[in-house]
């Protein structure tokens, strides 16, 4: 399992992430803001609350998270 280091916020719904083994880089997640249980990242401010929760997944608080694994496949690509 991969595990996120760091995790910020930019603009227009990207992500800019990095790993433990050093892979990092920006993804777009617009495609998912504002469908279903990701309704509430439509908010920017919502969304810059983004952090690396404790087993190294992206979260938004207890509401909201991300398989690392799922996001290093596809920054990897």
């Amino acid at each position: 399992m991969h595990q996120a280091t760091a995790v910020k916020a930019l603009p227009n719904y990207h992500l800019w992430l990095q790993f433990e083994d050093g892979l990092a880089g920006a993804l777009d997640l617009s495609k998912w803001v504002g469908e279903g249980v990701f309704s509430a990242l439509k908010d920017e401010g919502f969304f810059k609350k983004v952090r690396v929760g404790e087993f190294g997944e992206i979260e938004w608080g207890n509401q909201i998270d991300l398989c690392p694994d799922s996001l290093y496949d596809d920054l990897s690509q």
